[in-house]
């Protein structure tokens, strides 16, 4: 297949033509979109010393795997820890087009989730707080409506009210880092949360087998899930349960990629806390099993996605590009004629990992060393 991009727009698609090629690789596809980029490299979008030059390292970063796009992720923190992250965030994609494109909005992860460990998990539990719709819109005005998918515990007194009041105000609602009972579940959903977050993740280690907060965003048809692949979060089991269940139409792969994700091993201070990068690529606070964050990207998560649930290269691509899209209520990418040139050449071999060679952002090229 040979397509042809002019400015940032496909110019046309179909058999090749012979003439040179700028890039080319074993596949190609519309590239990755990720829901929950949380920084990399030792930099961290809920870091109160966060700079526009750090924005700019973790899209190239981002870049270099096959992502686009993504939504820049705030963990659980103080108000003004956030509300300066939203705005120096706001201040970088303003002043650059490039990165605007890259970053289509924003997702706050808490701060209105369990204080329970487990369900809590590595968020700092001093920055945990009830849900606070005033506060969120300051956080919304500070981020210039930006944020547009908000993670939260229904558990909450006032936790529904707040679903509704987000959902009305154009915002996707997700559960996650809950430990919610199904009464709960159900009213959330009735108030209009469209999504689990990394289900299976933020939970208690040890559950009810039958009655628990897993069992019940699974069973939700009105519930997607996004999940993490990297092969540290969920056992190959749980993942393939997860996917089969919820199936390639309401399952969306996300790294979500840690402020230490692609970090040597060794100790890091952040937020106040100390964290670990195992050599296996695992992050964790130290002396516990408790995970904080990815290490890996999102194509790992696509390679592994094939191997643990046994999906279609295809589907697996799906739910890390049209899915996520789809929630949002962003245009849909695809190889055709007038469509964005945002597009993904990786390297694949059946039942192996996939292995971005170079990524096209607007029409600009973007070829991995």
């Amino acid at each position: 297949m040979e397509v042809v991009c002019a400015g940032d727009t496909i110019q046309s698609s179909g058999k090749p033509s012979g003439a040179a090629v700028d890039a080319q690789a074993g596949w190609l596809a519309p590239a990755f979109f990720d829901l929950q980029i949380n920084g990399c490299g030792g930099r961290g979008f809920a870091s109160a010393n966060l700079t526009a030059e750090d924005v700019r390292y973790v899209v190239d970063a981002c870049w270099r795997h096959g992502i686009s796009a993504f939504l820049a992720t705030l963990i659980t923190n103080s108000f003004p820890t956030l509300a300066q992250g939203f705005r120096t965030l706001v201040k970088a994609c303003d002043s650059e087009k490039g990165l605007a494109a890259a970053i289509p909005g924003f997702h706050l992860e808490g701060p209105y989730i369990s204080p329970e460990d487990g369900p809590r998990g590595a968020h700092p539990r001093q920055h945990v707080r009830p849900p606070d719709w005033e506060e969120f819109c300051r956080l919304q005005d500070a981020a210039q409506g930006r944020i547009r998918l908000l993670t939260l515990a229904p558990e909450w007194e006032g936790a529904v009210s707040l679903i509704n009041q987000a959902v009305k105000s154009g915002v996707v609602v997700a559960l996650g880092h809950t430990a919610a009972g199904r009464d709960c579940i159900r009213a959330a959903i009735a108030a209009g949360a469209r999504l689990s977050t990394h289900l299976g993740n933020g939970t208690h280690a040890m559950l009810p087998r039958h009655n628990n907060y897993i069992w019940e965003q699974l069973a939700a048809d009105e519930l997607w899930a996004s999940v993490i692949c990297d092969g540290h979060h969920l056992p190959p089991a749980v993942a393939r349960c997860i996917l089969r269940v919820k199936g390639a139409a309401r399952t969306i792969l996300t790294c979500d990629a840690s402020s230490l994700a692609g970090s040597p091993p060794g100790r890091y201070q952040i937020w106040d806390q100390e964290f670990e990068v195992q050599p296996e690529g695992k992050i964790v606070l130290p002396g516990t099993e408790y995970l904080a964050g990815s290490w890996a990207f999102t194509d790992r998560c696509i390679g592994n996605a094939i191997r643990f649930a046994d999906v279609a290269l295809g589907d697996a691509v799906e739910m890390a590009c049209a899915r996520p899209r789809e929630l949002l209520g962003l245009e849909r990418c695809r190889l055709e004629t007038g469509y964005p040139a945002d597009l993904v050449l990786f390297d694949w071999q059946e039942q192996g990992d996939l292995t971005v060679r170079a990524t096209m952002v607007g029409g600009v090229l973007h070829p991995v060393c």
